[in-house]
């Protein structure tokens, strides 16, 4: 990662499934930024969102490395 490293959009869905898969980035030492609009609208006192649509984004260099981690999420998810 550099200064310059952007965020880029990994996956879509449920909070549960984004803390799940996030743990699998963590343990290879791959950080991400959660974006949650309906848990914002809640806070701000408005509806926006749906709570099945939040989104996990991981730096741009680290993509490479995170797709294996994703393949095998889904795999699992999807027994």
């Amino acid at each position: 990662m550099d200064d310059h490293d952007k965020h880029v959009k990994f996956f879509v869905g449920s909070l549960i499934e984004i803390q799940r898969l996030q743990l699998d980035l963590d343990d290879q030492n791959i950080p991400s930024l959660v974006k949650n609009n309906f848990q914002s609208g809640l806070r701000s006192g408005f509806y926006g969102g749906s709570p099945s649509q939040v989104e996990l984004f991981i730096f741009e260099s680290d993509l490479e490395k995170a797709k294996p981690i994703l393949k095998a999420f889904e795999k699992e998810m999807n027994g």
